[in-house]
């Protein structure tokens, strides 16, 4: 048995019944049944469709996302997030180098990497040694003034730890954003790069070693094994290439405003809805959300 979800914009509920319906009976599916009213809604199906992914596109072009998966197993008990452009909207390391006077190249250098152009660890040290000299102030300046939280994630975080789930912000950027955002989100715990700084100054340099790309799949798999959880009952959450690793072995692996040549390798793909789409295609209705 597979469940199709169909969910929206909540700043934007749209969703029609008639476009759902219309769908489960081309699919051979049954009733539908409402997650929140014009928001999200899903239904069941024998079968997994042959055309769900020209369905997903002709979706995506009048704004609503659309997930299949099997129905069985849908409620994970370990969440993984990325931090930068996934709980929150910005690159923290943007912001400081927006504060340095060198915002555009650091950018251009971030968006590379994180569409999978350039080798992450390298242009991470790239981008910080651009910051060198910045005075350690500002961090808590960005924190304060430029950061902002994506919609959905403390409901997200609240409604999984209400029913029994771990959840972990695994991030590429660093403890000093990781442990506030971690904090003010209710994460369990946080993983991220170390900023160096020497007379309250940022030295140019990392930590070694580099939070990247497989130390992501690292933390998924000791935190798995201690858990005692198998692959299929996690759910990983990021936008990037450094995220891959992390998102192809969780059971539920979600793309969020991703880039596109992440969300290419990613079967659950959300471009319309917010973090609490990752609710909605576990089955929580918003009336259950905890938060």
């Amino acid at each position: 048995m597979f469940t199709a979800t169909l969910l929206t914009d909540p700043q934007n509920p749209a969703l029609e019944g008639g476009l759902i319906a219309a769908l489960s009976k081309t699919w051979g599916g049954g009733e539908a049944r409402w997650l929140a009213a014009g928001e999200a809604a899903e239904f069941d199906m024998p079968a997994l469709p042959a055309d769900q992914w020209q369905a997903w596109a002709d979706l995506q072009a009048i704004g609503v996302d659309l997930v299949v998966q099997p129905s069985a197993g849908r409620k994970k008990h370990l969440l993984l997030a990325d931090m930068d452009s996934t709980m929150i909207r910005q690159e923290c390391i943007d912001e400081l180098a927006a504060e340095a006077g060198v915002g555009p190249r650091v950018a251009d250098i971030t968006a590379r990497a994180m569409n999978g152009e350039l080798d992450f660890n390298a242009a991470l040290r790239e981008r910080v040694g651009l910051l060198k000299g910045l005075d350690e102030s500002v961090i808590d300046h960005v924190l304060a003034t430029r950061i902002t939280y994506t919609p959905g994630g403390r409901d997200l975080i609240a409604t999984m730890k209400a029913n029994g789930a771990y959840c972990a912000l695994v991030s590429g950027g660093f403890t000093a954003f990781t442990a506030r955002v971690g904090a003010a989100l209710g994460f369990d715990e946080n993983r991220a790069n170390t900023l160096l700084a020497a007379d309250g100054r940022l030295t140019g340099e990392v930590a070694d070693p580099i939070l990247g790309r497989e130390a992501k799949v690292a933390a998924l798999e000791e935190l798995r094994a201690r858990l005692g959880l198998g692959y299929e009952a996690v759910m990983a959450v990021g936008d990037g290439a450094n995220d891959l690793g992390m998102l192809d072995l969780a059971g539920a692996g979600v793309a969020l405003h991703a880039k596109p040549a992440v969300a290419a390798q990613c079967d659950i793909r959300i471009n319309h809805g917010d973090l609490s789409a990752l609710l909605f295609i576990q089955g929580y209705t918003r009336a259950e959300f905890a938060a």
